[in-house]
């Protein structure tokens, strides 16, 4: 796929998934605005802060004029209901919910022809493990938001989101029970998502707008009953 000189957005790219999508679309020839809390070679600020939101975008606008890919991927806190405070759950929404909302609000009017944005979301947003509220609640809301933006931002902008199962960022290879509880037989890699990522940006998906498409190697679509094909339940 080819994006030369096309302009893409990516916040909490310094590291992991981020950094992997903001280096793929570099190599297909795009120029890449990265916003993130890391030290860094990109505009560095905590997108739960208004103000760093509109200084970051108003960076963009006066470089490039103008914006073709918005991938909101940053990370919210993760924390339960026993240990997370009123202050940290509300910095989570801050991180995955209100920032992809501002930022796609800032840019709405600087959207080029064709644009599209990817929401990162989270397979936590159809299930969950315990102690982990703030961040299933953000990504659950990002989900959302996704099918809302493509509503309102029809026949402008594109808006789809991806749910990531266990995508392990330093690409280690699991053997044994990690790797065979997933269908496919492995865990991800943050590659599997940028692809995807890049896919849904391209001229190859413009029939596709408001989805959530889950990339987990098909492990939230696996049943599972105590005593079953040898799985236990030990608690």
């Amino acid at each position: 796929m080819n994006f030369k000189d096309k302009i893409a957005v990516v916040t909490g790219g310094a590291q992991g998934i981020g950094r992997c999508i903001a280096e793929e679309f570099l190599k297909a020839g795009a120029h890449v605005c990265v916003i993130d809390k890391q030290p860094g070679n990109h505009f560095v600020g905590d997108i739960a802060d208004k103000q760093v939101l509109e200084r970051f975008a108003r960076e963009v606008i006066q470089k490039y004029g103008r914006v073709d890919y918005l991938i909101n991927n940053a990370l919210p806190l993760m924390k339960g209901i026993d240990e997370c405070s009123y202050e940290e759950f509300q910095y989570a929404m801050s991180v995955g919910v209100t920032a992809p909302f501002y930022l796609s609000k800032l840019f709405s009017s600087y959207f080029a022809e064709g644009a599209a944005i990817v929401n990162i979301s989270s397979s936590r947003d159809r299930m969950s493990q315990p102690q982990t509220e703030s961040y299933t609640a953000a990504k659950g809301g990002i989900a959302a938001l996704t099918h809302a933006l493509a509503v309102s931002l029809a026949g402008r902008v594109r808006v789809n989101s991806i749910s990531p199962g266990w995508i392990d960022t330093a690409y280690t290879v699991y053997e044994g029970p990690d790797a065979t509880q997933q269908p496919v037989g492995r865990v991800g890699n943050p590659m599997d998502i940028a692809n995807m990522v890049l896919f849904l940006c391209s001229d190859k998906a413009t029939f596709i707008t408001g989805e959530n498409i889950c990339i987990d190697g098909g492990m939230t679509h696996q049943m599972i009953y105590h005593g079953d094909h040898g799985w236990k339940l030990n608690k």
